[in-house]
């Protein structure tokens, strides 16, 4: 299983970027696909999650509102469309799928990096 994260760049704050995530190799036990985050100095936070199966979105509260997830499970890919970015919204974005053998994110993507600039 292969996950490659893309779209991130510098984007004024305010604005919008859409990231994407390409999953290569998953099997029957993958359930969902989340995104994840990490700020400078900070721990890896969660963002947001789409389930697979079902479409069923969920988010931290920081970004709800804001951030929409969706999946294309015809191209094996994951989005998170995020607008109205803020100076906190800055970090290094990963995407990882979790799988239903244990129901923890088994396998991670490289990160793409988001900076919002004032």
């Amino acid at each position: 299983v292969q996950l490659q994260a893309s779209g991130g760049g510098l984007v004024q704050a305010g604005g919008s970027l859409r990231l994407s995530c390409l999953v290569s190799g998953r099997t029957l036990s993958s359930v969902a696909v989340g995104w994840f985050r990490q700020a400078p100095g900070k721990e890896r936070e969660f963002v947001a999650r789409v389930d697979l199966g079902n479409g069923g979105e969920y988010y931290a509260d920081s970004v709800k509102g804001r951030f929409t997830i969706s999946r294309d499970n015809a191209k094996n890919a994951v989005y998170l469309r995020m607008s109205a970015l803020k100076l906190e919204d800055t970090g290094l974005y990963y995407c990882a799928l979790q799988e239903s053998t244990n129901y923890k994110y088994n396998y991670w993507g490289q990160g793409t990096l988001v900076t919002v600039s004032s």
